[in-house]
């Protein structure tokens, strides 16, 4: 399971030109599955993101969680985590999980994201377009 999280001012994601999420801030959460993601790693996952001191102080130093600071999740599937390069120039997707498995993994995930924040998301498998107000800019990769 890998997550990319990004703390996020204003985030939206539209699908069929519709805004079907978005959040003032917080953060913008793209998450992939691959063969073996099970429950115990949704939760440590889910502990780590709200749990990530990368939202500022008083002092302006990055010392607070999502808990601390305030705001929402924007929380986003995305299969293209697990991409992979090493043999030329288009990406294999071999190890990304796909179909029911994933589709019901992101929902416990988004579940229990939910025990802490606001949760906003996408729509699974659909083209969407994502629009986000990265600050800092400050992304972190998560994986288990």
């Amino acid at each position: 399971m890998r997550v990319l999280v990004q703390r996020s001012g204003k985030a939206s994601v539209s699908v069929d030109e519709k805004v079907i999420g978005s959040i003032p801030e917080g953060l913008v959460i793209l998450v992939g599955f691959t063969e073996g993601d099970n429950l115990e790693k949704i939760e440590y996952l889910a502990k780590r993101v709200v749990n990530l001191r990368i939202f500022p102080d008083e002092n302006g130093v990055m010392n607070k969680s999502i808990l601390d600071f305030g705001g929402s999740v924007l929380s986003i599937s995305q299969f293209t985590l697990y991409a992979d390069t090493k043999k030329g120039n288009r990406p294999s997707y071999l190890m990304a999980l796909g179909g029911d498995k994933a589709i019901e993994l992101y929902n416990q995930f988004n579940e229990e994201l939910r025990k802490y924040v606001e949760v906003a998301t996408g729509e699974f498998g659909a083209d969407m377009i994502v629009s986000i107000t990265n600050i800092g800019p400050t992304t972190i990769l998560l994986e288990r």
